[in-house]
């Protein structure tokens, strides 16, 4: 794992992707700390990183692009599945590294609460407690793109793929908002993403067949929901929407209501799409 680390941290320095993320990323972030901190003089560290995660819907797709599906355009992935390593160690690595590299401009926002305390009253612990969370979100969203990569060899659709995802999660509070003025929307809705849902089974199974029998089990049991219990389809519903606000966690931070659970969303969250990685690869390297 420790070699895999160095070789795609180094390999995004060597490139121009590392050092174009690291500039883009000091540019915002002095940008943000300059307008909202020192030209209003204002103590709120935590809102120049709510500000950041605008930027972060570009700037993420670009580090997570190129960790697999670079791999599988260079038909280096064959050697990489082959060599003695474990696949979590793989993925480990890789993401790590992607880490690592969103992670290194963010030595200059550790220093920025300081100079603010030199000059007035700040809470500490609540600039890097956001600062904490806004690393959280980061990993969270690398992983979701990590596992994008994973699916495709074109960067570029790896890249448009991970900013919609993220996009949708951004917007997915008036996304739920829109969505809960009824019971049929929520059906509606619901049978979508059974159809897609279907389709992705269908797929990985490689047989029509089982897409159908999944597609055909779920439109019975949203059917019986929605004519016997239409409350509980749009509880569900609601409950599924607000899992995927990715970025809604991060607003509660950035309020002063830091919490364990935050904590365990993100790394939750981390864990599911990284074992996603791995059973991807998985299925890739006995085939």
């Amino acid at each position: 794992m420790t070699a895999i680390f160095k070789r795609e941290f180094k390999s995004c320095f060597t490139g121009m992707i590392g050092w174009v993320i690291a500039a883009v990323s000091l540019f915002f972030l002095g940008l943000y700390f300059t307008n909202r901190n020192l030209l209003y003089a204002s103590s709120d560290f935590a809102s120049v990183l709510y500000t950041m995660t605008m930027i972060l819907l570009f700037l993420l797709p670009a580090i997570s692009m190129r960790s697999f599906a670079e791999e599988r355009k260079n038909k280096t992935d064959q050697l990489l599945l082959t060599s003695p390593v474990s696949i979590p160690a793989i993925v480990a690595g890789k993401f790590l590294a992607e880490l690592a590299v969103f992670a290194l401009p963010l030595a200059a926002a550790v220093v920025m609460p300081l100079l603010l305390q030199a000059f007035g009253t700040v809470s500490l612990v609540a600039a890097y407690s956001a600062l904490l969370g806004y690393l959280l979100l980061g990993g969270a969203c690398l992983a979701v793109g990590t596992w994008i990569s994973a699916l495709t060899e074109n960067q570029i659709l790896a890249y448009l793929a991970t900013f919609g995802a993220l996009l949708v999660a951004y917007l997915m509070n008036g996304i739920q908002t829109m969505f809960t003025t009824g019971n049929l929307l929520a059906f509606i809705v619901f049978m979508i993403v059974l159809l897609v849902a279907s389709v992705l089974v269908g797929v990985i199974c490689k047989r029509l067949a089982a897409g159908a029998v999944v597609f055909c089990a779920g439109a019975v049991v949203l059917f019986v929901l929605f004519q016997l219990r239409p409350a509980w389809l749009l509880t569900a519903f609601n409950a599924v929407l607000s899992a995927l606000a990715l970025f809604e966690p991060f607003k509660d931070i950035v309020g002063g209501m830091f919490s364990i659970p935050a904590i365990v969303y993100y790394l939750s969250v981390m864990g599911l799409f990284l074992l996603l990685t791995g059973q991807a690869l998985a299925r890739r390297r006995w085939n």
